[in-house]
């Protein structure tokens, strides 16, 4: 059984995915143990609530330096001792030191094909106004190990999306959740429960 601990910052419909994914058999082998988010007005945290998931609220604001946040958040994930921690729309930097203790074992939805319209500054509504102002036809969305860069870790899963003439951001945004991040960020849970997931000389090798 693959015990997984999703951090989230906002509203929760990728961690809305995977419950759903779960519960129809979608995805095997994996609980969910643990929601944290940064964010005490997180509708993800009712989310959680709503189907006996434990959850929390750690916020940066609660605590007078960012090292000392740092070490209150590792000790909580720590604490639930996950197999594997999925960053469901988190918008906190993960420390450092978290990151090597769970070396290819953190993974993360972005909404782009990677490495489009990514990294610094590129998160939520930000990539779609970049993506429709540069023109493209094809968006897309992102599920990646996380590592010490942002938006640079190894590839597990990509799915393109087709931009609309008449898209506006929030119309695309809406159109890459479904058809993509939806779809992926679930599958890519199954493939890494059933040990179908592999990272060799940085890059994920996926098996069926």
């Amino acid at each position: 059984m693959l015990n997984v601990v999703v951090l989230v910052s906002g509203g929760g419909t990728n961690l809305q995915a995977i419950i759903d994914a779960i519960e129809s058999g979608t995805i095997t082998n994996t609980k969910i143990i643990g929601v944290i988010s940064n964010n005490k007005k997180s509708y993800a945290l009712e989310r959680a609530r709503n189907h006996g998931i434990e959850n929390l609220c750690i916020s940066p604001k609660d605590y007078e330096t960012r090292a000392v946040f740092n070490e209150k958040f590792m000790e909580a994930v720590d604490g639930m001792n996950p197999d594997l921690i999925v960053l469901a729309g988190f918008l906190v930097v993960i420390p450092p030191k978290m990151i090597e203790k769970y070396r290819n074992r953190i993974i993360n939805i972005h909404p782009s094909l990677i490495p489009s319209f990514c990294g610094t500054g590129y998160y939520g509504l930000k990539v779609h106004e970049a993506a429709l102002k540069r023109g493209v036809k094809v968006a897309g969305a992102t599920v990646h190990f996380v590592d010490e860069g942002t938006d640079t870790g190894p590839i597990i899963l990509q799915q393109a999306v087709e931009v609309q003439n008449t898209d506006t951001p929030e119309v695309l945004q809406r159109r890459v959740m479904e058809q993509a991040e939806w779809k992926i960020l679930p599958k890519a849970i199954d493939l890494i429960a059933n040990g179908k997931v592999t990272v060799t000389d940085g890059m994920a090798r996926v098996t069926d």
